[in-house]
Formats: C-alpha cells, sequence, structure tokens
C-alpha cells in the first residue's frame, strides 16, 4: 500500500485500539498501524500467499472470504474496521457495511470511483476502464460491484450510516480543488469514515 494511502488511514485510527482489516493483502497496512499507533490488529485476506505474508510479519489472519470471515466476530469486538479497495469485491456490499458496523464502532472504506472522468472516456471510447485505482483488464478483476462517490453516499444514506469524515483523492493520493468541487468526475478515489446514526 503506498506510503500517503497509510497515512491518511492513520489519521482516522485512534492510539491502541483494535483494528479489523478486511481485505489486509500482505499485512502491510496493520504492520504499519502497530508500529505507529500501537493498535491490536487482525486481518481477513482470502489470497493464501498473502496470508501467509501477515503471519510472516506477526499479523494474526484468518484466511477466508470478507462475505464469509466477518461472520465469525461478535458484536464490538473491535474498535474501527478497515476495508480499503475491497468493497467492490464483494458480493454483497451492503450486508457486509451493516455487519462491519455490528463487529465496530466506525469503518473505514476507500473506493476507486468508477464515474472518474478516465473511466468515463474508456467507457465513450468502448472500453472497459484499466487505470491506476482499476489496474486489472475486466476478465481477471476482482471487482463484481463497481460504484462511484455518488451511489456510495447514496448506499450510506439508505443504510442509515453515518459519513463522519470524507478525502476525495486525486490520481496521486491527494485532495485538490477539483477533486472537491466535482468528487464523482474528478476523484479517482473516495475514502470514508462512517458510523452508525
Amino acid at each position: 500500500m503506498k506510503s500517503d494511502f497509510k497515512r491518511i488511514i492513520e489519521k482516522w485510527i485512534p492510539q491502541n485500539t483494535k483494528v479489523l482489516d478486511l481485505g489486509c493483502g500482505d499485512g502491510d497496512l496493520l504492520e504499519h498501524l502497530k508500529d505507529s499507533k500501537n493498535v491490536n490488529g487482525f486481518g481477513i485476506e482470502i489470497d493464501i500467499s498473502k496470508a501467509n505474508e501477515c503471519l510472516r510479519r506477526n499479523i494474526p489472519v484468518m484466511q477466508c472470504d470478507i462475505d464469509e470471515g466477518i461472520k465469525d466476530f461478535d458484536d464490538l469486538d473491535f474498535d474501527i474496521t478497515i476495508m480499503a479497495n475491497s468493497i467492490q469485491c464483494l458480493k454483497n456490499p451492503n450486508l457486509a457495511l451493516q455487519n462491519i458496523l455490528n463487529i465496530s464502532n466506525k469503518c473505514i472504506v476507500t473506493l476507486p470511483n468508477f464515474a472518474h472522468w478516465s473511466c468515463r472516456l474508456d467507457l465513450f471510447l468502448g472500453k472497459m476502464p484499466v487505470t491506476k485505482n482499476l489496474p486489472v483488464p475486466w476478465y481477471e478483476t476482482k471487482n463484481i460491484h463497481l460504484c462511484t462517490i455518488k451511489d456510495f453516499e447514496e448506499l450510506c444514506h439508505n443504510l442509515d450510516l453515518q459519513v463522519i469524515e470524507k478525502l476525495y483523492l486525486n490520481n496521486n493520493f491527494k485532495e485538490s480543488t477539483l477533486t472537491k468541487l466535482l468528487p464523482n468526475l474528478f476523484a479517482a478515489e473516495g475514502v470514508y469514515l462512517i458510523e452508525r446514526k
């Protein structure tokens, strides 16, 4: 995970908290948070080689599908959950968000914005987008529920979830005047801190 992105997420993580990282990859983010914020972290990762890398880093991990893995936790087992670029890979993102906010007070969600101008241009030219945030061709991607910033914010509203903080980032993981002004068009990535109302 890019260091700029880690710093953004780190700002929203309190010291000494219990953190669940869904789709944790090789455990890089949890290792960073363990060092910088003294978190007690746990990951869920479907890829066995990435899960093994977590174990090599002494990051506790469950090797399974996120949709199934979150069912194994009790209410409020964690202070905060991170779902970085994983929501679009879930079978039921709406149900997953509700379940996540049963097992933790808050959730950080990051997602690629399918309405970014570069995606729109690719679609206009008759091709599925391949971008910095969606780097894999359609026939190799794990993404099954791509959404836009507007779609995600509407989903939060429909599920009675409160967006506490949000950032609209460009391809360089920075906010800009354009991403703030017209996020659905110019933000490549949305980053949200959400909780139940």
